[in-house]
């Protein structure tokens, strides 16, 4: 490890890989998607190669789509307990809605995390897309995005405050005098706000990190906004080094406008590689993957991006661009803006789109040797599109195992990865700083 600037890496964990006909592929295991011992495998590697973190997504309704891939939910805070009994280093991210949870108990559960695992936990804050999930809540409909938005706001702040409800030396734990805590240094929060009333404080002590790191998921305005004040790691999706570029312009210029330090927001922006020994090859594995798409879930999934239901289409036709309502409620979304500029960029027929996004969603799809793909992620690095990248392997094991075989090790002898860890929590490993109490900073200003 030099005093260079390092990659972020961390591994997002999807149930048999992020490619949507990843189960179907030879090499994949979807029979052991609910089994522990397999996330607990992948994890125990990604330490091994000295990850920063590996992260998983959470929504809290049944895809409509399941028919045709993985793509269910285990609970992410069980999930990860589970992995940080079998790990030591390696930072654990899970995705909670601020929609659909409550502010004290979902402070509890990743407080919890961060205890369990010695400061390693981080909670991926989104506001729920999927409409379906307002009803398994008793909610007639889904809250629109401005107001998911407004509310995630104050959420976060009440979970700031139990999260520092106790100062770092209220537990005192001595035998002698007879006292286990400070209660001058615990505090109750007394919140009440327009969405949220809490009194606290929290019913455990400050966690090993302080707080969990924050980290946020959106790039439309209302989600830029929201990460450039509290996030702390930023994952984004681009197509386009130009497009890195600029959201990793705006996103640092507007955390330095919120008095933040830009190196304390890390972007991580999703990368999804085949990899192959000639490019050649790699693309063939691409096409050998997107041969085995289904367009019966390629077209739900696209409506869900875009707000357009092209079933009964001529999938070999241009695709309709005159259907998409950019002035709708779903042109404020992220992932709506990068599909349509792929399809404004590119001039796609409806199939080659489906086939566009299958490896990713939307992030960025990559099929190239060892040496490309570390060649591409180190342009993005070195050139103000990214601070680290979330690893999305098209499937699971087999294509983690190659990144982490084949591409780990050229970015080491680059001098742009760790050769190990240097700290023991994810706030280390990111290169955050601890934050003190907004109590004890209180109690401080008034003595």
């Amino acid at each position: 490890m030099t005093g260079r600037r390092q990659l972020t890496l961390n591994l997002f964990i999807y149930p048999g890989g992020h490619h949507e006909a990843a189960w179907r592929y030879k090499g994949s295991e979807p029979q052991r998607a609910f089994d522990i011992e397999y996330y607990q495998e992948l994890a125990r590697r990604a330490e091994a190669a000295k990850f920063d973190a590996v992260f998983f997504a959470d929504g809290p309704a049944l895809a409509d789509n399941i028919r045709y891939a993985a793509r269910f939910r285990l609970e992410p805070i069980t999930w990860l307990a589970a992995i940080a009994a079998v790990t030591s280093r390696i930072g654990l991210i899970a995705t909670a809605s601020t929609t659909y949870s409550e502010p004290y108990n979902l402070a509890r559960l990743f407080a919890s995390l961060d205890h369990i695992s010695h400061g390693r936990a981080g909670w991926n804050i989104v506001t729920t897309s999927a409409p379906q999930a307002a009803q398994n809540f008793g909610l007639p409909e889904h809250p629109p995005h401005g107001e998911r938005y407004e509310k995630a706001k104050e959420f976060l702040d009440v979970v700031t405050k139990l999260w520092d409800s106790w100062e770092d030396d209220a537990l005192v734990i001595d035998p002698a005098s007879g006292i286990f805590a400070d209660t001058d240094r615990i505090h109750s929060i007394d919140h009440v706000g327009k969405h949220f009333r809490v009194r606290g404080p929290l019913n455990t002590a400050r966690s090993p990190q302080g707080r969990p790191v924050y980290v946020q998921a959106g790039s439309s305005d209302d989600g830029r906004a929201f990460a450039a004040r509290f996030a702390e790691a930023i994952f984004t999706a681009h197509q386009t080094l130009g497009s890195a570029q600029q959201f990793y312009s705006d996103i640092k210029s507007r955390a330095k406008a919120f008095d933040r330090k830009p190196e304390h927001v890390k972007i991580l922006p999703g990368i999804s590689p085949f990899i192959g020994s000639t490019q050649s090859e790699a693309r063939a594995l691409q096409e050998e993957f997107d041969d085995l798409i289904q367009p019966e879930y390629s077209l739900v999934q696209l409506r869900r991006m875009i707000g357009v239901d092209l079933s009964g289409h001529d999938l070999d036709a241009p695709f309709p661009r005159h259907l998409i309502d950019t002035k709708g409620p779903a042109g404020v979304a992220s992932r709506f803006q990068l599909v349509v500029d792929i399809i404004d960029r590119e001039r796609p027929t409806i199939r080659q789109l489906l086939r566009r996004l299958a490896g990713g969603r939307g992030h960025w799809v990559i099929a190239g040797t060892p040496e490309e793909v570390a060649d591409n992620i180190q342009t993005w690095f070195e050139n103000g599109a990214a601070d680290g990248f979330n690893v999305m392997p098209p499937w699971l094991t087999g294509g983690f195992d190659a990144f982490v075989e084949q591409v780990v090790p050229i970015l080491r002898k680059r001098g742009l990865f760790r050769e190990d860890y240097t700290g023991a929590t994810l706030r280390d490993h990111y290169g955050l700083p601890r934050p003190d109490s907004l109590f004890a900073h209180l109690a401080r200003a008034i003595a």
